[in-house]
């Protein structure tokens, strides 16, 4: 096709106006932003302070901006960085950390008064006063022993008559229960009768040695007939009328309940052959089950009070008399008796009862008793309680001091022990915690602190350290502010990281030949590690079993003293732990169980530094076990998680170096 010239000329008008158009297009778009540019140069140099402003900035106030100016992640709050970028354990982009706070301690937060009603914080002061260890028990009544007699045959023979024909019975003592035919008491009866005539015969003046013979004689012939059952009044008819009996009557040596029957009427006995059990059931006792951690509380003598299901409402009392010196290592418990006086006959044998005592404590958990203090007690009759030494009036036995059988004799204020509520510490395994009111602040302002704590007494815990009367602690709304705390970016006193060299690292020295033994444990430990990060179920489950078998083959004997109680406690740990990771069958529960194996490892490691030619590296993941966090040990840096394993293998970085020879 071929363009006139006419219509070239109309093409290469229209390009060159568009050229045109375009260029003055840009022209107009450049003069803008020069225009735009100027202005907020000009509008910025307003801005900007007067050199006399800039000379009277006080020196440092740079620095001290960019210091309150911290860094953080939100999914890792206790990182803090000075300077923007990416969280080291989760790449995630750095915020700003508020500084609001930065006057205060590391372990301190403050809340404003409206806070802190809506987080409905309680506090309660430290202080000193006695308090009561109430321990509740089950058990069930049972019979007095000393109060149970058998009626048994004490001639061979043939029982014609039961005046008793049914248990249950209540008989008094002395009354007639069996009528027994027995040929042996004639020939006995015959011996006594000879010996009577004997005796008839001797004539006044013969031989005084012929006399006191047949005398003699008679007595035996009297005995050998008391011996068999008869009675003194039995004897004496015999001799009287000259007449035998071939029957004997046997009496109820105590009053009572009979409570069993062996035998019926027509019965061929022997003798000893039992025929009734009386029990006398004005006397009773209740056998308790106290558990193994109650035991530090109970004392002989103490008041029992218990109730039964057949009379609720009702409270029978009793006093300890006996204490199991055996623990039933089935159930952990140990067997307490209490005596019962039971005249009014509303207890029975085998009644299921609840029990409580209540101890006083004093200072170092000792028990104190005010009605005992001072006293003097039978150690067979806790009923006998004298004032001054003497004798039991039941049994004769020597009276001993209530002191000597685990009471104190303290009752006065200084001696009372320094006590808070039981919902104040937060109890974290080894160690116990507590936020302590700080005094003579603007705002409310609370502190972490970590505290020993003696035994709990009911509603209360003993404070052995960490703590003085008159501080005032949270009793309600503790858990809220270490959360606050974590959200602040302040490090959790819940922390696992945090808990002191106090108990985990004091150091303990053991022979080299104990740490050549527990290596292999070390050695098995690695291995179950590198299992459960790399998601080997079946591996792992492996290397327990040979951790199990290693751990056996450690030998406690090469221990002292010390170290030994430290590594009864710590191998039971680690064997309970291994047992455990055994049993499970998923790869989650393997890691629940595998850090209770960990904890105890790391402990012993540092305990007894059982070190290698290499340094072991522990790490530790904020991210395990929902945000709780946990730690692990290693042969190297390269981090590979056995708690998060291929979901997060990298997450987690390293805290320490155990045993490194460099420094």
């Amino acid at each position: 096709m071929q363009i006139t010239p006419y219509k070239k000329g109309v093409l290469a008008m229209k390009s060159n106006g568009k050229k045109l158009w375009f260029r003055s297009k840009i022209a107009k778009i450049v003069l803008t932003i020069i225009i735009a540019f100027a202005g907020g140069y000009v509008f910025s140099s307003l801005l900007q302070p007067s050199p006399a402003d800039r000379e009277h900035k006080h020196p440092g106030e740079d620095s001290v901006a960019q210091e309150q100016t911290l860094w953080t992640c939100p999914m890792h709050p206790h990182i803090r960085l000075p300077e923007p970028g990416k969280c080291p354990i989760c790449f995630m982009d750095l915020v700003p950390s508020s500084s609001s706070d930065s006057d205060i301690g590391e372990r301190q937060i403050s809340f404003s008064e409206a806070a802190i009603k809506l987080m409905e914080i309680e506090t309660t002061p430290v202080e000193r006063k006695f308090v009561t260890a109430e321990i509740r028990m089950a058990g069930k009544v049972d019979f007095d022993e000393t109060r149970v007699k058998h009626i048994t045959a004490w001639v061979p023979g043939r029982i014609d008559r039961l005046y008793v024909d049914f248990t249950g019975t209540v008989v008094n003592k002395g009354d007639h229960m069996v009528y027994l035919y027995s040929p042996e008491l004639l020939s006995t009866q015959a011996e006594l009768l000879q010996a009577v005539k004997a005796v008839e015969k001797f004539k006044a003046g013969g031989s005084e040695l012929i006399r006191r013979s047949i005398l003699a004689t008679l007595e035996a012939a009297r005995d050998k007939l008391r011996l068999l059952g008869l009675g003194k009044e039995q004897i004496e008819q015999i001799e009287k009328t000259r007449k035998v009996v071939d029957h004997l009557t046997i009496y109820a040596p105590m009053g009572g309940v009979v409570i069993e029957k062996h035998r019926t009427e027509g019965s061929y006995v022997d003798t000893g052959t039992q025929i009734y059990m009386i029990a006398d059931l004005t006397h009773l006792w209740v056998k308790l089950d106290a558990y193994e951690s109650d035991m530090m509380w109970i004392r002989y003598g103490q008041e029992v009070e218990f109730s039964t299901e057949a009379y609720p409402g009702d409270v029978f009392k009793g006093r300890i008399s006996f204490e199991d010196p055996v623990l039933n290592a089935k159930t952990r418990t140990v067997k307490l008796r209490v005596n019962v006086d039971n005249h009014d006959g509303k207890l029975k044998p085998e009644m299921f009862v609840r029990a409580i005592v209540r101890s006083r404590v004093a200072q170092g958990g000792r028990v104190m008793d005010p009605e005992m203090s001072g006293k003097w007690i039978c150690p067979m009759h806790p009923s006998v309680v004298k004032t001054e030494a003497g004798s039991c009036n039941i049994c004769g036995m020597d009276l001993v001091t209530t002191e000597s059988l685990g009471y104190v004799k303290v009752d006065t204020p200084e001696e009372a022990p320094l006590v808070i509520p039981a919902s104040a510490p937060l109890i974290t395994g080894i160690r116990a915690v507590v936020y302590v009111q700080v005094p003579n602040t603007e705002a409310p302002t609370y502190e972490g602190r970590e505290v020993v704590l003696g035994p709990r007494a009911g509603d209360y815990y003993l404070v052995k350290e960490g703590l003085n009367e008159g501080e005032v602690v949270v009793t309600n709304g503790n858990f809220k502010i270490d959360s606050a705390l974590q959200i602040q970016a302040k490090p959790s006193m819940m922390s696992a990281k945090d808990v002191t060299d106090e108990h985990k690292h004091k150091i303990i020295e053991v022979s080299e030949e104990f740490k050549q033994q527990f290596r292999p444990v070390i050695e098995d430990y690695l291995a179950l590690q590198r299992a459960l990060a790399a998601d080997d179920v079946k591996k792992a489950v492996e290397s327990v079993e040979q951790a199990l078998k290693s751990l056996s083959g450690v030998d406690m004997g090469l221990l002292g003293e010390k170290a030994h109680k430290i590594w009864m406690q710590s191998s039971g740990a680690m064997a309970q732990a291994l047992r455990s990771v055994k049993k499970e069958g998923n790869i989650e529960q393997l890691r629940k169980t595998f850090k209770s194996f960990s904890d105890e490892v790391i402990i012993t490691v540092k305990q007894f530094e059982v070190f290698g030619p290499n340094p072991l590296y522990r790490f530790h993941c904020p991210m395990a076990f929902d945000n709780k966090g946990a730690d692990w040990l290693q042969i190297d840096k390269d981090t590979r998680n056995p708690y998060l394993g291929a979901s997060m293998l990298k997450c987690g970085q390293v805290i320490e170096v155990i045993g490194d020879k460099t420094k």
